[in-house]
């Protein structure tokens, strides 16, 4: 059996996360899937996979043995394009990572757009909320906002997002005055678990290097940024998140920024790329038409997010709910 067609099934395993999967995507027999597996297992003298009778799963030299598999399918693929001058013909499968929320708000748009201009070239987009090796996983790009410290991606710059404390008029109506980060504390909070579940840290004060923490014990605590909008949006409490999440809400009143001026500094936005990938024409194609379009589109959430509407309540210090 030929070991690079065997690679194919063992990656395309991974990728569907079954036999099955495999078998459907490669179109072969679920016979001859595992019979690719088993060629290998016997050429590199481990298991590589744990298998069960609905799921697959790596072991420990299956994991090292499917990054060697990865980067090796991708060389050939490259090196084929090459020699058969395609490399300024895009085509293929273009795989890109994103977490959930600006995979559905931000990127699936723009990609939508990508693959209406470039018919040749088919898309798998990975909406995950945890971090992702693009090398090791087979990516060739990611959306990232964070600060990068992988120094083996390149990144495209594409704005910058802020962490904004949000609450409604309508709760802002009917409770104490927030007019520090103390004041956290007497509110109802809508947590997100990722985000801090117990309490929130700010910038130092003037003069001090000592950044400021404010404990809190969360009214509703979420892992869905849409449930902690929707939340903070019907009155019931004040929530953080990241100023693109809820910039339409901003712009048209149901969200107020509260404690501006205590802001941490922004995360930047990022479109990364392995090294090399670049060279590859459908990356390159994405790469060119997506940073125009979502540095557009962050430029616009940026401008709603610092809307402050004519009415924005000031409710007086000392108010508090009749709840």
């Amino acid at each position: 059996m030929d070991r690079i067609d065997a690679m194919k099934v063992f990656v395309a395993a991974l990728d569907e996360g079954s036999l099955a999967g495999a078998s459907r995507k490669t179109g072969r027999s679920a016979a001859a899937v595992s019979r690719a597996i088993a060629f290998l297992e016997a050429h590199v003298g481990v298991p590589l996979l744990h298998r069960t009778t609905r799921s697959i799963k790596l072991s420990e030299a299956g994991e090292r043995y499917a990054i060697a598999c990865r980067k090796l399918l991708l060389e050939l693929e490259e090196a084929d394009r090459n020699a058969a001058g395609e490399r300024s013909v895009p085509r293929g499968t273009l795989t890109i990572t994103a977490t959930v929320f600006s995979g559905v708000e931000i990127l699936r748009p723009v990609v939508d757009a990508f693959m209406d201009e470039f018919p040749t070239v088919n898309v798998r987009l990975h909406l995950l909320e945890r971090p992702v090796n693009l090398v090791e996983e087979g990516m060739d790009l990611a959306l990232r906002i964070t600060h990068l410290a992988d120094s083996t991606l390149v990144a495209h710059p594409i704005g910058e997002v802020r962490r904004v404390i949000v609450a409604s008029p309508r709760y802002l109506a009917t409770h104490p005055r927030i007019a520090e980060p103390a004041d956290l504390g007497k509110q109802q909070i809508v947590a997100m678990a990722h985000m801090g579940m117990d309490s929130w840290s700010f910038p130092p004060l003037e003069g001090s290097s000592v950044s400021r923490s404010v404990s809190f014990t969360p009214r509703l605590v979420v892992n869905n940024i849409r449930a902690a909008i929707e939340s903070a949006v019907d009155g019931h409490g004040v929530t953080r998140l990241l100023s693109y999440h809820v910039a339409p809400e901003i712009r048209a009143g149901k969200l107020q920024v509260l404690l501006a001026d205590a802001e941490p500094p922004p995360l930047p936005v990022n479109i990364v790329s392995p090294y090399g990938r670049l060279s590859v024409p459908k990356v390159r194609a994405f790469v060119d038409f997506a940073l125009p379009r979502l540095r557009s589109r962050f430029a616009c959430l940026a401008k709603d997010a610092s809307f402050v509407p004519d009415t924005a309540i000031q409710p007086p210090r000392g108010r508090v709910s009749a709840e």
